[in-house]
């Protein structure tokens, strides 16, 4: 599944905050670590605030920090805000044929698969996956 721009940069930013819901950590901070726009992560984070998974904290040393339940919260929640992720299949040419009717079959089936997937894993999941992989070096925590 290739994810847009916008879904990456929700799913980063969404990461780094509820890695530490105390904390505070800046837009500019966010897009600086992830190689992202900080225009576009604005755009994002504006619509995290709105759904109620992450707030804005105003002044010196403002920023934003996690408001959600990270044990609660699935990537499907964050990714169907930026995806249409259960649209089904558009109608291409040669879907009449047999051939065309059998792809549609799998591909919906590997759609489905991937939203079910996205469904059973929380932000706390993900986020344990990563300290896990860190312990047996598989992954530098220094970048996170």
């Amino acid at each position: 599944m290739r994810l847009q721009k916008a879904t990456r940069c929700a799913l980063f930013a969404v990461l780094e905050l509820a890695q530490d819901s105390e904390r505070q950590v800046s837009a500019a901070d966010i897009a600086d670590k992830y190689d992202i726009s900080a225009n576009h992560l604005a755009k994002v984070l504006r619509d995290l605030a709105r759904a109620g998974l992450v707030e804005s904290m105003r002044g010196a040393g403002g920023g934003y920090r996690f408001s959600g339940n990270a044990n609660r919260v699935t990537l499907y929640e964050i990714v169907k805000m930026f995806e249409d992720v259960e649209q089904g299949p558009r109608p291409e040419q040669g879907d009449n044929s047999a051939i065309g009717q059998a792809l549609n079959r799998v591909t919906t089936e590997i759609d489905e698969i991937a939203v079910s997937t996205l469904k059973s894993i929380t932000l706390a999941t993900l986020l344990k996956l990563m300290h896990r992989m860190a312990a047996d070096g598989s992954l530098n925590l220094e970048d996170a």
